[in-house]
């Protein structure tokens, strides 16, 4: 191996550690999205900060051509837990036996810094290279993601600039390093149904209405709805209750509510609008008093087989030799903000089997091998053959 390639190798693991340094518990960014724009200043990439209520948000460009290949992704990370289960400090970062560990290692920040590395050696290497790279950061997709990549993108489009190619640096392998790219996410929508009673003594049935007693029928009926059966892309539409709560405390107490909170993770045979009616229409059916608090997390999106995917899959044949697997499975991430503009939109990064878990790690190997995937997929989009 070269000594470039060592160097390389080595920068991405010292990055990676210097931005899990930074206690970046969301929404804070901690520092992180200045460390990277001042790298990506020294290679000609042209840095806005973007600042909304509590959330700090990066836009980076180099280059006012067409096509637009934008990595994407977040520098906050979820709370550590308890830090007496750590073997070693979360914000400390460690590498024992080849793993990387710290908060964070899978969870964004190794794949920020395979970005960051990946850019400054294509860069170096083909500074005429076609298009234009950017660089989406956000600080908030472990959060609320209300003041992150979606008013990042709102900004972007009220001034008419594009996405054409983004690849989100989720954790998307499941054993090894590109088993699996995600290239479309399920919609999520949310509900919180309060089902009003009258509420009064036990003893004393024939006056109170007991809401629990009537909201049983109409969640089995929620629950054991068909929904649709999926496509060649997407399984059948999820409905799950995530909690119900009713009572006063007292035993002898019949309450005056019932609370029931529910998601559905959806395909693109359905949408927001007929979520809700047929939701509405069920409960209708039960003669219930009701109210219901929608929250509309994301749409779904699907990138089908096309110039990104066909980079993305031949970057990690010729990095790690593997054919990759496309998968829609998993939550939520901010590629449903940036896919609606017309973007092709996948998610590709390291192992995810210790995300948000106590002793997250990653492998420094597959760090450096992240690092060569991203540079050939920059190759394989912004170079003319």
């Amino acid at each position: 191996m070269n000594n470039q390639s060592d160097k390389s190798e080595n920068d991405v693991i010292a990055l990676t550690k210097d931005l899990i340094s930074r206690e970046s518990v969301t929404p804070q960014d901690a520092g992180c999205q200045p460390l990277i724009a001042e790298r990506l200043a020294k290679i000609g990439f042209k840095n806005e900060t973007m600042v909304f209520e509590d959330t700090t948000n990066l836009w980076s460009r180099k280059g006012n051509k067409t096509p637009v290949f934008c990595f994407a992704g977040h520098t906050d990370v979820v709370p550590t837990g308890k830090l007496n289960d750590w073997h070693t400090p979360p914000f400390e970062p460690t590498i024992i036996d080849g793993m990387l560990y710290g908060r964070g290692a899978a969870d964004m920040k190794g794949s920020l810094a395979a970005m960051v590395i990946a850019s400054e050696k294509f860069v170096n290497q083909y500074p005429d290279h076609n298009g234009s790279i950017a660089f989406l950061l956000t600080s908030d997709e472990e959060g609320p993601f209300i003041n992150g990549t979606t008013r990042v993108i709102d900004t972007l489009e009220a001034r008419d600039e594009k996405i054409d190619y983004c690849i989100v640096g989720e954790p998307t392998s499941s054993h090894k390093l590109g088993d699996v790219v995600k290239n479309g996410r399920r919609g999520s929508i949310s509900g919180e149904l309060d089902i009003k009673g009258k509420q009064g003594h036990v003893a004393y049935p024939e006056h109170v209405t007991n809401p629990i007693h009537l909201a049983m029928p109409a969640l089995a009926e929620l629950s054991q709805t068909h929904w649709d059966n999926g496509n060649d892309y997407f399984p059948a539409t999820s409905f799950q209750l995530t909690n119900i709560h009713a009572g006063t405390g007292a035993s002898n107490v019949v309450p005056a509510h019932i609370t029931a909170w529910f998601n559905l993770r959806f395909s693109t045979e359905l949408n927001f609008d007929k979520i809700v009616n047929k939701i509405h229409k069920i409960l209708d059916g039960h003669q219930l008093d009701y109210e219901i608090k929608w929250t509309y997390n994301g749409k779904p999106f699907i990138t089908e087989p096309g110039e990104l995917l066909k980079a993305t899959t031949k970057a990690i044949h010729t990095v790690t030799g593997r054919q990759t697997n496309l998968s829609t499975s998993g939550g939520t991430s901010d590629g449903r903000f940036i896919a609606p503009t017309g973007a092709d939109v996948i998610e590709l990064g390291p192992c995810n089997s210790t995300i948000h878990q106590i002793n997250e790690c990653v492998k420094c190997d597959d760090l450096i091998q992240l690092a060569d995937v991203y540079y050939h997929c920059l190759v394989n989009l912004l170079c003319a053959e």
